[in-house]
């Protein structure tokens, strides 16, 4: 943004009023375990504020007392964004792409709903929009399918990789979305993660740190049901598990502790993907835990100090395994 812009910019997060396929009984109605009664969209400027172009302009007075960049972009953050009517997908996509302010727009969504009408829609805006951008955010989350099943995901590992195939054919830039802290994955299982979005090069990437949210299926699932300040070993409640599917019992990362694999995890990333996101959290009044997550700075400040002091980098550990693993 710096060097195409020449000033920061910011994101605002919409919530155009869809649902997903694994919420309204397409795929499942359980949604995602990890997922939010919000869809993921706790920080979307509520749809009550109305449309898109309501949103924005409410999105940018959030952003009025900042001395730092005028431009923003629009982030289709809530549920599955390109799941709904194409024309209603057109229409609330051409409104954020002609708003004066806007850049471009980032639209998170499920590989699952990447259809022919989706794809053809995209690349017509993309034509018609030369100078703004369209970005994809896919869930991801694990390349593990034992693990995707555990989530409740809905989709196979080769429904990802189809997705990513036929973005990179229209020139859409993909940012990939990795949860770090999943039950039954240590270090080993994320590191094979980091490793499988290596091999796609997308444009970015978002670790996100695993965090427990009031109403999720994992925290049912977990009994998580109030806020905790230590780290825990949860064992999941036997008649409330997903399926006939027995869950793997739960670590809930201290912050030095997820540091340690945010840490390995850059090592071997590929160093010319984007790093979007290296932590996360929720709303305050949602959050269970862990709830140091919700002090970012101090997150952020002690990353970069263990980064300078140890004098490692991003890529520093990478190697393509391209030709040794094929997909």
């Amino acid at each position: 943004f710096q060097q195409t812009y020449g000033q920061k910019c910011y994101k605002i997060a919409i919530d155009a009023g869809l649902n997903c396929p694994n919420r309204d009984g397409h795929i499942s109605t359980g949604g995602c375990s990890f997922c939010s009664a919000l869809g993921s969209g706790d920080f979307a400027v509520s749809r009550v504020t109305g449309s898109v172009t309501k949103q924005i302009s409410a999105g940018l007075s959030l952003f009025k007392d900042k001395k730092v960049g005028s431009k923003f972009v629009a982030y289709y953050q809530a549920f599955t964004n390109t799941y709904g009517p194409i024309s209603l997908l057109e229409t609330i996509y051409r409104e954020a792409l002609e708003h004066p302010q806007i850049i471009g727009i980032s639209i998170a969504t499920r590989p699952d709903c990447l259809g022919k009408e989706v794809l053809s829609l995209l690349e017509s805006l993309k034509d018609a929009y030369p100078d703004k951008f369209i970005w994809i955010e896919l869930g991801l989350q694990t390349c593990h399918e034992t693990s995707a099943n555990h989530l409740g995901i809905g989709y196979t590992r080769d429904v990802f990789e189809k997705a990513m195939q036929d973005l990179e054919t229209l020139h859409i830039p993909v940012i990939v979305h990795v949860i770090l802290g999943l039950p039954g994955e240590g270090l080993p299982e994320i590191l094979q993660t980091i490793d499988y979005v290596n091999r796609f090069q997308p444009f970015g990437v978002k670790l996100q740190l695993l965090h427990i949210l009031k109403g999720s299926r994992m925290a049912k699932q977990y009994g998580i049901d109030a806020p905790t300040k230590v780290c825990l070993d949860y064992v999941p409640i036997p008649d409330q598990t997903h399926g006939t599917l027995p869950l793997p019992p739960l670590h809930i990362y201290t912050m030095e502790e997820y540091l340690e694999v945010l840490i390995s995890c850059i090592e071997h990333l590929n160093p010319s993907i984007c790093l979007h996101r290296i932590t996360g959290d929720g709303p305050k009044d949602i959050l269970l835990t862990p709830l140091w997550s919700g002090h970012k700075k101090k997150v952020l400040g002690t990353l970069h100090h263990l980064l300078a002091t140890r004098q490692t980098y991003q890529g520093r550990l990478f190697h393509d395994s391209r030709s040794t693993h094929p997909l």
